[in-house]
């Protein structure tokens, strides 16, 4: 059996920028494990599989080690894809999910995610969590399945370096790590460090901006947002909260396409 195979560098405009994820066509889905199998073998944050419905599309994301229940940038990948390379001829796709409806809006070369908000709650940090971390945090929220550290500046959040063997026996998904940021032109900044899940660092996640962008609109007053992930490949998001949804635009870069033979 042979399948094919893309991947795309999210929330970019240039190559070897953002994100990279793979993206597998399907005409009907694979058993569990075997999509786990592939994940690992392609050994990047995350694998999206798609299935076609009548409505539009189903979508599944796996890490090298675990299925997710949402991933943004893998999102975007795949509807680069969609888009560019299948040349789907509507403007917006329809995702069927385990995080619900999923809306993607093609905009120009900008795609926008339509994703749910997540609420973020303050809490305590766990043991160990800080000492991985390795600096206190001003803030600690529980954001859904992860925990988020609000720190005082950007500088904080680009000299962190974690203890990720230690970071991978907390109990999270991940760890969001944010601040506001120095530049006039983004509003804020972060990083994401997810062992736990099989990705040390993430290079920029579109889920945790789920939690990120209603926490930084309340604090500070304004619903649209620039934000940008402060990793070595960095990613930059257009940002936007409507009631109880998160809009986030970015831009792909299709880097690889080929065939899986199994």
């Amino acid at each position: 059996m042979q399948l094919p195979i893309y991947q795309v560098d999210a929330f970019t405009e240039k190559l070897f920028g953002g994100n990279p994820a793979a993206v597998v066509p399907l005409k009907t889905w694979l058993s569990d494990e075997l999509m786990q199998k592939i994940a690992f073998e392609n050994n990047l944050s995350e694998t999206a599989f798609f299935v076609q419905n009548e409505t539009g599309f189903d979508i599944r994301w796996f890490t090298p080690t675990v299925e997710v229940n949402l991933c943004g940038h893998a999102t975007l990948a795949t509807s680069f894809v969609i888009f560019n390379v299948l040349k789907y001829p509507k403007d917006i796709i329809l995702f069927g999910s385990k995080s619900g409806i999923l809306k993607v809006k093609k905009e120009g070369q900008w795609l926008e995610l339509d994703f749910p908000a997540q609420e973020t709650k303050t809490a305590e940090a766990p043991e160990g969590l800080i000492e991985s971390i390795g600096k206190n945090p001003k803030e600690i929220y529980r954001a859904s399945d992860d925990y988020m550290l609000v720190y005082g500046s950007e500088k904080e959040i680009e000299d962190l370096k974690p203890n990720f063997g230690a970071l991978k026996l907390i109990k999270a998904r991940g760890i969001i790590v944010t601040a506001k940021a120095k530049s006039k032109k983004t509003d804020f900044v972060s990083r994401f460090f997810g062992p736990g899940s099989g990705i040390d660092e993430d290079p920029v996640t579109g889920s945790a901006h789920t939690k990120l962008v209603p926490y930084w609109a309340k604090a500070l007053g304004k619903t649209e947002l620039i934000a940008e992930q402060i990793s070595s490949r960095k990613g930059y998001l257009r940002c936007k909260l409507v009631e109880d949804r998160v809009l986030m635009a970015g831009k792909g870069k299709l880097f690889l396409k080929g065939k899986i033979s199994i």
